[in-house]
């Protein structure tokens, strides 16, 4: 067999061999097993700084598009390198024949791809999207990455074979008609496997969460409690977890005295909290709607905790969620009563997309710490890390006192001719775990104020509405601004000597145009 046939026969081998394992991917994918389709990103986004991060999200249309990018990258980087190592095969099955063996070609394509994969994506292997545990989660992970590179290995010791073969009686002679005869019936499977596989990723799409990740709740829609299906939405996963509470279990460990296992019918069990807390993400800008509110139900943190017994040197909490993200939370705040495992949400049961069955409320932090499908709480010192930690943000996680003006839209324009009645002036204002005192507004630009009304407190927890009237005095542009104050007495400011990755600290502007 000459170099250009063996080349050829294992390009088109490697080719298809690949299309077979991804399409098997996206099956594992769509079946909700975590495959490297939908976790290499996340093990790679923690080497990432949080400024090049979000300067390539701006860069590619925003975070939905960055993970659909990825999901792109990894399918034709797998096809690619398929290819590629098919036309390697080729070339070295080419010289020793003897190397098309079942143990050198298991031993190369299977064996080594598993330890490859399970040394540089162990942190990320306990994915999972039904609520298994971690280690179960991460066996099946790896079986599943298995089953996969097995069946590459198969398809091309095969494919490879079946495009070598010699014709009975006949001398091998490079590129015969049975050759291209072969090599369109590889093509034909490897069309049909791939329309397969297409279809797959059309499923898995219509799966993933492009469609409300980045969900934003602002303007005059704005309600004192958010909708379940309105609230604010962001999330790090192609594909978010939808737990099967049967297989579903929180483990309590790390630095305690007992550490103990909890299914959810013993959760449901322990006297229930109910409150009204708000939630921001820290991406947060100033005229953004990454802010929600809502009545949760749950139990208090500290009753799981006390029942564990804390060490003495223990110092954070680092929580886990079944779809491998963590983040930690100081024990001091941990034992707070206010700390939350929520598992109802507006008096109805934790949607899927928001953590069901137990996620974690931390009023006044922002909404990392916030973990979903929670399972593992493990307690740990005080240098222990999570998933947006390691990445760089921080290390201010405790919100600023915020406030937005939602009507009337940026930009809007009135004629004091037409003008009925005064101009309504409204929005939020949130000050974490210290409450609103006093909201004001100002009409030109921050030189004065007046105080507006807050018509709805949610608590200390919460947010609160305010509003006002105004009836501008002449034809122009305004700048209006808002302001509030905590329960403590600080004016929100603009804190210019707060880190740009511990969320975004200032006064929220829109700009009015009065004509005659």
């Amino acid at each position: 067999m000459s170099r250009t046939k063996a080349i050829f026969a294992g390009l088109v081998a490697g080719l298809l061999a690949g299309i077979v394992m991804t399409t098997a991917m996206l099956l594992l994918a769509a079946l909700r097993v975590a495959t490297p389709l939908v976790i290499i990103g996340d093990r790679l986004s923690v080497f990432i700084p949080p400024g090049p991060f979000l300067s390539v999200m701006g860069k590619v249309g925003g975070y939905n598009h960055l993970k659909q990018l990825g999901v792109g990258s990894t399918i034709a980087g797998q096809l690619f390198v398929a290819a590629i190592g098919g036309a390697i095969f080729g070339l070295l099955a080419r010289r020793n024949p003897a190397r098309l063996s079942a143990i050198w070609t298991m031993s190369i394509f299977v064996v080594l791809p598993i330890v490859a994969f399970a040394v540089a994506l162990w942190p990320v292997l306990g994915t999972s999207y039904v609520g298994l545990p971690v280690e179960a989660a991460r066996l099946v992970t790896l079986v599943g990455f298995a089953l996969c590179v097995f069946l590459f290995e198969r398809t091309l010791v095969s494919a490879f074979r079946f495009l070598t073969m010699r014709e009975t009686g006949r001398h091998e002679y490079e590129f015969t008609p049975a050759i291209g005869r072969r090599a369109f019936v590889l093509s034909a499977i490897g069309v049909a496997v791939a329309g397969g596989g297409v279809a797959l990723a059309r499923k898995l799409y219509r799966a993933a969460t492009f469609s409300y990740d980045g969900t934003q709740y602002k303007g005059r829609i704005v309600e004192p409690i958010t909708p379940n299906e309105l609230f604010y939405c962001v999330t790090k996963n192609i594909v978010d977890p939808r737990v099967n509470v049967d297989l579903w279990h929180l483990e309590v460990n790390g630095l305690v005295q007992n550490r103990t296992t909890w299914r959810f019918q013993d959760l449901v069990g322990f006297p229930a909290r109910e409150q009204q807390t708000t939630l921001m993400c820290i991406s947060n800008g100033l005229d953004a709607g990454l802010i929600s509110n809502a009545i949760w139900k749950g139990i208090p943190l500290r009753d799981l905790l006390d029942q564990a017994v804390p060490f003495s040197n223990a110092a954070r909490v680092r929580l886990h969620g079944v779809d491998n993200y963590a983040d930690t939370i100081p024990l001091e705040k941990a034992m707070k009563a206010t700390t939350l495992l929520a598992y109802e949400m507006n008096g109805v049961r934790l949607p899927h997309r928001h953590g069901y069955p137990l996620r974690v409320v931390v009023p006044g932090y922002f909404g990392e710490k916030h973990v979903k499908w929670l399972t593992r709480m493990e307690l740990t010192d005080p240098n222990a890390k999570g998933f947006y930690e390691t990445q760089g943000w921080g290390p201010d996680f405790i919100t600023p006192t915020r406030s937005r003006i939602d009507v009337p839209d940026y930009d809007s324009r009135f004629s004091i001719s037409q003008l009925q009645q005064p101009i309504e002036v409204k929005g939020i204002a949130y000050g974490g775990d210290r409450g609103i005192s006093r909201v004001e507004v100002s009409f030109d630009g921050g030189k004065s104020w007046r105080d507006a009304e807050i018509y709805y407190s949610g608590g200390d927890l919460a947010w609160s509405l305010w509003k006002t009237s105004w009836t501008p005095a002449a034809a122009g542009d305004y700048l209006l601004v808002v302001r509030a104050t905590n329960g403590e007495g600080d004016v929100q400011e603009w804190y210019e000597d707060r880190g740009p990755f511990s969320g975004v600290a200032g006064l929220h502007q829109t700009v009015v145009h009065i004509k005659a």
